[in-house]
């Protein structure tokens, strides 16, 4: 029997890495027990009435209030505009990845996805940043579209510090295998002088 093939291995470029959607607990906890609740005492309300038994007083209210306030009461658009805003904000969450703080890393097989948080690509570059020679402390930013390396170097000119980690800060990006590599922006100073 011959031996089977090797795997191919896909290019990077052939699977799309897309953003990682978030899960949403808390939104859809909440908004499933007001409705299960709201739902639940109706429901038992419309039986109670069905079975022979008045409505429940807040019903009765209810339907009085709706039946005789017009339409121009502030409290009823009020109502009527915070339904409006919390109804976007469902479907905003609904139709948006979320999870921004992860981002996508390049794709080479259909099936696998990784990802690499925010903060960890900062002090991956931070510690790169603090190999370069004359680099006395670097705070890293990273965004999903932008890197910003602050720098304060103690000793070696500037313009030297910075094109340093500018190659650095680069050859750290493309090493990360992002699908998207952040564009970066370094920043050297020299220390506060005492005194």
């Amino acid at each position: 029997m011959p031996p089977a093939p090797p795997a191919r291995e896909e290019r990077p470029d052939a699977v799309p890495a897309r953003r990682f959607w978030a899960v949403r607990r808390v939104p859809a906890g909440l908004v499933a027990l007001i409705l299960l609740g709201a739902t639940g005492l109706l429901l038992y309300d419309v039986a109670a009435v069905r079975a022979g038994h008045s409505a429940m007083q807040w019903r009765r209210d209810l339907a009085d209030d709706l039946a005789t306030t017009p339409l121009d009461n502030a409290w009823v658009q009020a109502g009527a505009a915070l339904a409006v805003l919390l109804g976007v904000w469902l479907l905003v969450l609904a139709a948006t990845p979320g999870l921004r703080a992860v981002l996508p890393m390049r794709r080479r097989h259909a099936d696998v996805r990784a990802g690499l948080d925010r903060d960890a690509v900062a002090l991956i570059l931070r510690d790169r940043a603090m190999e370069v020679s004359g680099v006395q402390s670097a705070r890293v930013k990273a965004r999903r579209r932008r890197v910003a390396v602050r720098a304060v170097s103690h000793f070696r000119e500037l313009d030297e510090v910075r094109a340093d980690l500018d190659t650095v800060v680069a050859t750290g990006i493309e090493e990360l295998g992002l699908a998207r590599p952040p564009a970066a922006t370094v920043r050297v100073t020299r220390p506060p002088k005492k005194g």
